[in-house]
């Protein structure tokens, strides 16, 4: 019995040191906050500089639109999790040539893992219910020739395939309950989703209420729309009632899944947000609504919740975006959707630090780089420290 319980009170602080590190796998989206870092721009900070912003605000899941080489170099070493873009002019390309899937799956991301922590391969971007309809066709193909390619390096089992989808792909969505997929998106759509289920890949959601308010503002209670106190809206089919339109537009999304067959499959919201300026036809389009809006999405966000339909699936966003991109085209809310300034200052107060804040706790880029590890796997070699030191001590 007493040698017994040596190797027990032997053992345990290993035991609990290899628990640690089991406990760091890599994961498409950590928590329930992350961020778009667009850079339709000529004016915003280097990739450098963003991975600064990003660390010193907290912000760890980060998703771009294409595999920019630069910031994907940027990232490494910084335990920041990308997921990296397939644009949707490559789309009919993949689709037709597995091996030149394999390539890019090469050169854009097995090349830099896992120095660089790429979680995520988002195929095209609103593509179903989009305008180009010779995508359509071609997308499921290159999600399975980009899948495959992972399969065939061996990434599979820490890469994630999706798609964003718009609400352009829903017939209806009010109330949540009754939507379902149109009618000439669901024969593209249902194929999709069946391969989707198959590799586990969520089901992703660009949702706006900032879109649905400026296109029927005499009809939708702005507090509504910005998580304020209001009356919301009472769904009969599901019995349920809504205090915010984000959730009933994530349960819409839950509704069209399970009308389809997909009873199982998760909603991450891909793309949300508010602009802090519009058009003179762009109503709400202003800083105190799009402040409004994002401090209480991260409030929402931090309480771990789910929605109303499904109270078990925890709520989590990608927030568009990081900066204003002075180059977009379309309204001028397009080009006013970013939590921070082009120089690195915030938009408006959130909680956030811009880069010329001033502020002790920033951190340095030249620390982030030297340090070359996220905080996580500091943590554990600091209480991998403290446990040798126990060890040695027994």
């Amino acid at each position: 019995m007493a040698n017994h319980i040596v190797c027990l009170h032997f053992f345990h602080p290993l035991f609990l040191f290899f628990t640690l590190i089991a406990s760091l796998t890599v994961q498409a989206f950590t928590g329930t906050y992350g961020i778009n870092y667009g850079r339709i721009a000529n004016n915003i900070p280097s990739p450098d500089e963003v991975v600064t912003l990003l660390r010193a605000a907290k912000i760890k899941n980060v998703r771009i639109y294409d595999a920019d080489h630069s910031v994907l170099e940027a990232f490494s070493g910084t335990g920041l999790e990308i997921v990296v873009g397939l644009p949707n002019g490559q789309l009919q390309d993949m689709s037709a040539n597995a091996d030149h899937a394999l390539n890019w799956v090469k050169d854009n991301v097995q090349s830099f893992l896992p120095r660089t922590r790429i979680v995520g391969i988002a195929v095209g971007n609103e593509v179903l219910g989009g305008d180009d309809l010779s995508l359509w066709g071609s997308l499921l193909g290159a999600v399975k020739n980009i899948y495959n390619a992972t399969k065939k390096l061996h990434l599979d089992d820490q890469i994630e395939i999706s798609t964003a989808n718009s609400f352009a792909v829903f017939a209806n969505s009010y109330p949540p309950s009754s939507c379902k997929f149109k009618d000439n998106v669901s024969q593209y759509m249902k194929p999709l989703l069946e391969f989707f289920s198959q590799i586990g890949s969520p089901f992703c959601l660009n949702a706006y209420p900032f879109l649905a308010y400026i296109n029927d503002p005499d009809q939708i209670d702005i507090n509504y729309a910005l998580f304020k106190p209001t009356k919301g809206i009472y769904d009969p089919e599901f019995r349920l009632h809504y205090d915010n339109m984000l959730d009933a537009q994530i349960d819409a999304a839950y509704a069209a899944l399970e009308d389809a067959g997909f009873h199982k499959m998760e909603v991450i919201v891909t793309e949300t947000g508010w602009a802090s300026d519009g058009d003179q036809n762009e109503v709400g389009a202003n800083v105190s609504n799009a402040r409004t809006y994002n401090y209480n999405l991260r409030k929402r966000l931090a309480k771990k919740k789910g929605t109303p339909h499904r109270p078990k699936n925890v709520v989590k966003a990608y927030i568009f975006a990081i900066f204003n991109e002075n180059s977009k085209p379309g309204p001028t809310s397009e080009r006013n959707f970013g939590l921070f300034k082009a120089d690195g200052s915030i938009s408006y107060e959130i909680g956030f630090h811009g880069l010329n804040a001033g502020d002790s706790s920033l951190l340095s880029l030249k620390n982030i780089k030297n340090q070359g590890l996220s905080q996580s796997y500091a943590m554990v070699f600091s209480l991998s420290a403290l446990i040798l030191l126990i060890f040695w001590n027994q």
